[in-house]
């Protein structure tokens, strides 16, 4: 059974490294992008990406919150998990169906989301 693929997007290389280490000991496959351009890029190019982690605050042409926005738009059955440490953002800023984690979280915080998530989308191998 192939796995579950998570694209990760944060501007801080340490924070997307180590999120990546929560993401594939959980199991899942993960994917990183620095800025939103790079996340479209590689929606764009990679149709098994299933979940998508991103940061509100990143430079570029749109934050966490428009590419998620985005993303739901373009590829509904992604879900969305946007995370911060410093901005809370309300309900309705959030496209529908996704999940804020707010930072610092831990592994488990983040293995929970990430189940909940994968519980929620499509997986590659029931599409017809």
């Amino acid at each position: 059974m192939p796995q579950i693929v998570v694209l990760i997007v944060d501007d801080e290389p340490l924070i997307r490294m180590d999120l990546a280490d929560m993401v594939r000991d959980a199991g899942y496959v993960a994917l990183e992008a620095a800025h939103a351009d790079e996340a479209i890029r590689l929606l764009e190019s990679q149709p098994t990406i299933r979940i998508l982690v991103t940061d509100i605050e990143m430079p570029g042409s749109m934050d966490g919150l428009k590419l998620a926005a985005a993303v739901r738009e373009r590829w509904p059955p992604v879900a969305i998990i946007v995370t911060s440490g410093r901005i809370l953002p309300a309900n309705t800023a959030l496209p529908a169906a996704t999940t804020f984690l707010a930072k610092p979280y831990d592994g488990a915080a983040m293995e929970a989301a990430l189940r909940k998530a994968a519980e929620a989308v499509p997986r590659a191998d029931s599409e017809a």
